[in-house]
């Protein structure tokens, strides 16, 4: 019973995780869950790191203390992050095994064991084919890394076996690297940190483009984009909209949407449509979807 909870929590936290890319145009290049925490390698190409993992992480704690019937913290503190140098792909490939390779130095993989596996890692999602995997891995820049030109039954083959070469193998050439990574803040080449500081990064590595302010206005783009589309395709604009009644079934679906796709609060949506106050909005929503349900029995 133990290990199907464990199973079950795990496939949810999966799923969680597919839901907060799509939310904060995340991409995820390795992850791997172990049994008291968990790696993850994203690319950010929006400053969405600190709004898409409040979002992630306090929804997978409301979905889990649901599950057992728990309440309050479920991960102790704030998240360690990592920057990476992207200007040299080498530096990805390091963290990515590092991630993929987790489960071997642990030694969950018993004697006969294999890296693949282990089911709870990005690892066995690079061996499958493109419409078999979850559609948030992106794993062309790894392979590319490593010198394999296709996503195809070939070059995942060439990818299996190389890292199931590097299994336990003692002394690996990326060990001092891997020590940075567990002690840094930031991986990368030398100048790097002369880069960062150009970019607004403290040596603590507080970066400018994971600030409050750039997450929030990067959040605030994508859902105003959004509210655009949906409008647009209903010949009205945002202030027809805002004229019409607080529960207006317009204003329900754009709200449904906005918190299906974006970060951004009740409290932000509420006032940006004029849908009243918060409490009411979450009540409409929640009985919409009430009479969805029953519409579909």
């Amino acid at each position: 019973e133990a290990d199907s909870v464990t199973e079950a929590d795990r496939r949810r936290f999966l799923r969680t995780l597919g839901e907060a890319c799509g939310r904060a145009g995340w991409q995820v290049h390795a992850y791997c869950l172990m049994g008291n925490h968990f790696h993850l390698v994203l690319e950010t190409p929006q400053p969405t790191l600190v709004a898409g993992m409040k979002w992630f992480l306090g929804t997978y704690t409301q979905r889990f203390n649901a599950r057992h019937g728990m309440r309050g913290h479920l991960f102790a503190g704030r998240y360690k992050s990592l920057l990476v140098d992207g200007s040299d792909d080498m530096y990805l490939r390091v963290v990515c095994d590092y991630v993929h390779l987790n489960p071997a130095r642990a030694g969950l993989l018993g004697a006969e064991g294999r890296l693949e596996d282990y089911a709870w890692s990005s690892f066995p999602e690079y061996l499958k084919a493109p419409k078999e995997r979850v559609e948030w891995l992106r794993v062309d820049r790894l392979l590319g890394e490593m010198g394999i030109r296709g996503d195809d039954a070939e070059g995942r083959r060439e990818f299996g076996g190389a890292m199931a070469a590097r299994c336990g193998v003692q002394g690996n050439a990326d060990e001092e690297l891997w020590k940075g990574i567990r002690r840094g803040w930031k991986l990368g080449a030398e100048n790097f940190v002369e880069r960062l500081a150009g970019m607004g990064v403290g040596m603590a590595g507080d970066t400018a483009i994971h600030s409050r302010e750039a997450v929030e206005e990067t959040m605030e783009e994508k859902a105003r984009e959004i509210a655009r589309g949906f409008l647009e395709g209903r010949g009205m604009g945002l202030e027809d909209l805002r004229k019409l009644k607080k529960g207006h079934p317009e204003k329900i679906a754009l709200a449904r949407e906005l918190r299906g796709k974006t970060t951004m609060t009740m409290a932000w949506i509420a006032e940006e449509l004029n849908a009243g106050v918060p409490q009411t909005l979450w009540r409409a929503l929640w009985e919409s979807r009430e009479k969805s349900d029953n519409t579909r029995d």
